[in-house]
């Protein structure tokens, strides 16, 4: 028969501690430095993921607010541009052939209207304290969930 599925075994040395015969304190000294062991191997290896994972999730995180910022942008600027119209922030002035001479501003309620937009806008942010990013985890075939983050 083929040996095919045969590979070679990993194989830990064995730690002697003493030469006299495993007394109940060698146990424990065992016992203490293989779960010791397995606490730095967790550590070093969680350390290593969260600096794998935490530029992709902050880049993330500033796509989504800035995603957020232009929705919220957008929505109160219409909001506040309903209540003017175009003669409220431009004067048309007019000679006798009805031609267009000029072209004048109204800068103050021009003013007044950006001021609104920014007051609205930040108002929104500070009610709004809270939004809801989902980040799909696609690289685990095991693990097709969604990580819910807080912004």
């Amino acid at each position: 028969m083929d040996k095919i599925y045969s590979r070679k075994r990993i194989t830990i040395p064995k730690v002697l501690f003493s030469k006299f015969p495993e007394r109940k304190e060698d146990l424990k000294k065992r016992k203490r430095i293989k779960a010791s062991l397995v606490l730095i191997i967790a550590i070093f290896t969680m350390v290593s993921v969260v600096n794998g994972i935490n530029p992709i999730i902050n880049k993330l995180c500033i796509d989504a607010s800035k995603k957020e910022a232009t929705i919220v942008s957008n929505k109160k600027a219409t909001e506040v541009m309903s209540n003017y119209t175009y003669d409220d922030m431009v004067t048309i002035y007019r000679d006798s052939n009805d031609n267009i001479t000029m072209l004048k501003s109204n800068i103050v309620v021009i003013n007044e209207i950006t001021s609104d937009v920014a007051q609205k806008i930040q108002e929104e942010f500070v009610t709004n304290t809270e939004s809801t990013m989902y980040l799909r985890v696609r690289k685990f075939n095991w693990y097709k969930s969604f990580i819910r983050i807080r912004t």
